[in-house]
């Protein structure tokens, strides 16, 4: 396939006037003057030296003798350019295949000019699409000048040759180019074939670039955000043809041009979902309904997106036109300060609660994340916002262009402007960084091992601790001048009107007040109020909380209104006051710090119950209070330090079995909380939430069996494991999850019996102490309950015994077990055991799922089963984000089978965590790159989903019945403006998933094959 490619890559060179191949300089190698090679002035640090040099030896063994020559000449005369690419072939597979893939055309681009180079690759593509007479021909060129902008852009970032401004603008000249030539192309075809008049010109369909597309500012493995709209007077339409139907086909078949992964690779990828209503409308929408959708509820957010809208393909007159009809909806004429408080609500709610000095850098999600490049556009946009409408120089879509002329208007500083660029042009580089490396549209730093001391390297520094004392001055720069945004605007609850509550009746003005608010039942709304200002409740009986309250009622009657649901929140907050044990404390805390009553409304209008937990435990405002809290979660050491002083303490059993459920529900408190608030993302929510399962697991562990052996002793060579599986082995779990258990245990034969008052034999001794572990961890108390505890895993299901002998065990996985508890086994995870039994369990497990299997009869099981699940539970509702099609069923069997299909070969690929696994697979080639990148986005979107809606709701999610301040939450979660843009995405991923699922399971056996592994 290589060797086909690279012959393909010469004959085009040739056709296209090209030579197919060059030299980078003399025949000493010594680059030409101006060349990339001879303007490199860094390189990345490698981790292994040998290896990267062998790397890069491969990737460039298949050039032929004159490009093999041609490269040792450079390397001799230039080093850096050696260095330089050791370090892309060590750490960047993308690139490195594209140079496996043509060596002679890396020689070539090293020899010349990088913008000339780039120039030159665009006009030729844009040649081959003007002469192409088929679609593959078009998607061909297209994909040849990606490779070729992709290669070059990464050389020259890497190599300290382009700024910022040059990698983004030739990033986005590509794709203004590949867009505008596939439109062309596709009006051609549509004039050749009579759906539009042949003497028409390209007039009424034009393609909006959004973003940084829009504004010149691609980052480098970008979707590319595109609104396609249409004049159905200006379409130069055959008789008979409907605009609607044919543009939106045409839009389909360019996104197909664009997007679609060939031999070849692709182009974009492309996000439609900025248009208007995206769950409800077509690809394609005609100017005059978007014209109308903005004019009637266009929001706030829609304003800052149309600030970098810019027409890049089709009728640019038109694209032109629309923005100016549209303009007024931008940009308002007189000093916007009625948009001052939605835009402060929008920073709110990016980051809505306080904590913002803690970073860690492992991890850390360099656009979304606090301090980083979201939070410099927002800084930016939003005053554009407010002021661009009185002054159009403030009207510049660029980023860096807008918080010069921010200053220069004296909306900001000089300092902000200086240090908001310096940070915005290291974020993009880290960020352009991480996108080398499989081409993926990711933003976030690797979280641990190796992955994140090979990525330090790849930047160029020698370890972690210089990376980190470079990053983290900008991240907190960029925080301080982002908190510090808007300081002095009104505060949200300057309600306007009165809000009294006297206690012999309503008072009128108020209620008028209220019902502008949004309350539904403004006298019930009232009599509530009324009641808690008379001391109705325990927890406000004293004079001093009444005091407080009073002084809190407009803010927090205010912050309940914005939840959009506020007799709802409202309802939920008299049965807070009604649980809260003790007012006063609590309420003096929330008048000093009035930013926590927009948090506990946020709470109480999304997730009541957790609100009622907070009730029943006020003391943990407390930890809410601290300026570490939203910091770095604890960790292992100090949770199980913390548990044990706790269980140490305990007077007798049941105490014992009380403090336990105590610990829990302060930390599932704590961890909600940072979810609710958006600082806390699914995959370290699952994690802290295992994490607190896990230690409170062998806490309650250690202390039954010493109270167990205190009764019955011990038996000789007695070892106990404790596996998890499911949601808690894949540290995926949620607030309302199960534990998914299975106890194994071993011992010496030659001593049965237990040496204790009560002794016990072999199996029995191992079975009454696993019912006592399952009891300390399932039984409620005057505490409540702990953990529901799931022991159907264990072989033979609910007829087997609680607790099973390892080498039965081993006996029954390789013998009996079925297909479906080998899937099972891929997410066992050894939490509690002895550090010997754990690495024999832990080899057992192994050697079970590196079995060798048919992939085609393993397929066969899985789907299977998939359709069984289907027909219990069906898969119609897209909001059951476990069950739909397309849903983490489908992800979670994806990689299971992948597992089970690949760990004879791949050992590597072995994981709990089903993210991980996909991540592994892709990077070792089990999975197409874009099929891996969509997987694992997939799994974050519906896991960050899912943590919200078991936080939420206690049963099936009914989008149209959930209040807007879930939606928000939901669309927040999701990274997306709104909740109609989050469900577009969401059912477009679930299409994506289920069509990945199918492609790579269904198989056409001849005979269904009994589910036996």
């Amino acid at each position: 396939m290589a060797e086909r490619r690279r012959s393909g890559t010469a004959e085009a060179r040739k056709r296209d006037g090209a030579a197919p191949s060059a030299t980078a300089g003399d025949a000493s190698g010594v680059p030409a003057s101006g060349s990339l090679a001879a303007r490199v002035r860094q390189a990345p640090a490698v981790l292994h030296p040998r290896q990267a040099a062998r790397l890069l030896k491969d990737a460039l063994a298949g050039g032929d003798t004159a490009t093999r020559a041609g490269f040792a000449a450079l390397f001799r005369a230039t080093p850096p350019v050696r260095r330089l690419l050791e370090g892309v072939a060590e750490n960047a597979p993308f690139l490195t295949d594209l140079i496996r893939l043509d060596p002679a055309r890396l020689l070539r681009v090293l020899g010349d000019e990088p913008s000339a180079v780039l120039a030159a690759a665009r006009d030729v593509a844009r040649r081959r699409v003007e002469e192409a007479a088929d679609e593959e021909t078009v998607m061909r060129a297209l994909r040849a000048l990606r490779a070729e902008t992709a290669l070059t852009v990464a050389l020259a970032d890497i190599g300290g040759v382009f700024n910022l401004e040059a990698v983004t603008g030739a990033l986005t000249a590509s794709a203004d180019l590949a867009v505008s030539a596939a439109v062309a192309y596709l009006l051609r075809q549509a004039r050749a074939a009579g759906t539009l008049r042949p003497d028409g010109e390209d007039a009424g369909y034009v393609v909006l670039a959004m973003g940084k597309h829009g504004a010149g500012e691609l980052n480098y493995s970008s979707d590319i955000d595109l609104i396609v709209l249409y004049d159905a007077e200006r379409a130069p339409l055959a008789e008979g043809a409907e605009a609607a139907p044919f543009f939106v086909r045409l839009t389909r078949q360019l996104v197909k041009l664009l997007q679609e992964r060939t031999a070849d690779g692709y182009v974009a990828r492309v996000d439609l979902r900025l248009r208007p209503d995206p769950a409800s409308t077509q690809i394609a929408l005609s100017t005059e309904a978007a014209l109308d959708y903005y004019e009637r509820e266009g929001a706030t957010w829609e304003r800052a997106a149309y600030i970098k809208a810019r027409p890049v393909a089709g009728d640019l007159a038109l694209g032109h036109q629309f923005l100016r009809r549209l303009a007024p909806f931008v940009w308002r004429r007189s000093l916007d300060y009625a948009a001052l408080a939605d835009v402060h609500a929008m920073k709110q709610e990016i980051h809505a609660f306080r904590g913002h000095a803690s970073i860690a850098v492992e991890g850390h999600n360099v656009k979304l994340g606090r301090g980083g490049i979201r939070e410099i556009e927002f800084f930016a946009q939003t005053q554009q916002l407010i002021a661009g409408g009185r002054e159009p120089r403030l009207r510049t879509p660029q980023t860096l262009e807008a918080l010069a002329l921010l200053a220069g208007a004296g909306w900001i500083g000089a300092a902000a402007r200086d240090e908001l660029t310096e940070a915005y042009r290291y974020l993009r580089r880290v960020e352009h960084r991480l996108q080398m490396v499989a081409d993926a549209q990711t933003h976030a730093l690797p979280e641990e091992g190796e992955a994140l001391e090979r990525f330090v390297r790849f930047m160029g520094y020698p370890d972690l601790a210089s990376f980190t004392a470079a990053l983290m001055p900008h991240l907190l720069r960029v925080q301080e001048h982002y908190a510090g945004l808007f300081e002095d605007a009104p505060p949200r609850a300057a309600v306007e009107g009165r809000l009294e509550f006297p206690a012999a009746a309503d008072d009128r003005e108020t209620l008028a007040t209220l019902h502008r608010l949004g309350y539904a039942e403004p006298v019930a709304a009232s009599a509530l109020v009324r009641g808690w200002l008379a001391g109705r409740y325990h927890s406000l009986k004293t004079p001093a909380a009444r005091e407080h309250l009073a002084g809190l009622v407009p803010l927090l009657l205010d912050a309940i209104a914005r939840g959009g649901d506020p007799d709802g929140a409202l309802r939920a907050a008299d049965r807070f006051f009604q649980e809260l044990p003790e007012g006063l404390r609590l309420l003096s805390a929330l008048v000093r710090h009035p930013d926590l009553v927009r948090l506990l409304a946020t709470i109480l209008g999304t997730a009541p119950r957790l609100g009622e937990m907070l009730a029943h435990r006020p003391s943990l405002i407390d930890a809410l209070l601290d300026p570490a809290f939203f910091g770095a979660l604890p960790d292992r050491p100090a949770l199980e330090e913390r548990l044990a002083r706790l269980l140490a303490g305990a007077e007798d059993e049941e105490d014992l079995l009380d403090r336990a459920r105590r610990f829990r529900q302060e930390h599932h408190v704590l961890i909600g909380v940072r979810i609710l608030s958006g600082t806390l993302p699914a995959a370290q929510a699952g994690e802290a939430f295992a994490r607190l399962a896990d230690i409170i697991i062998r806490g309650l562990g250690a202390a039954v069996r010493a109270r167990f052996e205190e009764a019955h002793g011990t038996i000789r060579g007695a070892a106990v494991a404790v596996l998890a599986m499911g949601k808690l082995g894949g540290r995926e779990m949620t607030a309302g999850s199960d534990l998914d258990l299975i106890v194994l245990y071993d011992f010496d034969e030659a001593a049965p019996e237990s040496n204790g008052a009560r002794p016990l034999y072999g199996a029995q001794y191992f079975a009454r102490l696993t019912q006592r572990l399952i009891s300390a961890l399932s039984t409620p108390t005057n505490a409540g309950q702990l953990y529901e505890v799931d022991l159907r895993l264990r072989p033979s299901g609910r007829s087997g015994p609680v607790a099973t002998r390892l080498p039965g065990f081993v006996a029954y996985q390789s013998q009996e077990a079925w297909t479906w508890e080998h899937m099972a086994l891929t997410r066992a995870r050894v939490v509690w055991a002895p550090p010997a039994f754990r690495a024999a369990v832990e080899a057992a497990i192994a050697q079970v799922l590196r079995r060798r299997r048919d992939p085609a009869r393993l397929a066969a099981d899985i789907v299977d089963m998939r359709r069984a699940i289907a027909d219990e539970k069906g898969e119609a509702e897209p909001w059951d984000l476990k069950y739909a099609a397309g849903g983490l069923i489908d992800v979670e069997f994806l990689a299971q089978f992948l597992v089970l299909a690949h760990a004879a070969t791949h050992p590597e690929i072995v994981d709990t965590s089903t993210a991980r696994v996909i991540a592994a697979a892709a990077r070792v080639g089990l999975l197409d790159a874009h099929d891996g990148q969509m997987l694992g986005d997939a799994c974050r979107l519906m896991h960050d989903l899912t943590q919200i809606l078991r936080l939420s709701v206690s049963g099936p999610f009914d989008p149209a019945g959930a209040s807007p301040a879930l939606r928000r939450l939901l669309a927040r979660a999701g990274a997306l403006p709104d909740f109609a843009t989050l469900e577009a995405h969401l059912f477009e991923t679930q299409r994506q998933v289920r069509a990945v699922f199918e492609r790579l399971l269904i198989v056409d056996a001849p005979v269904r094959r009994r589910r036996r592994a």
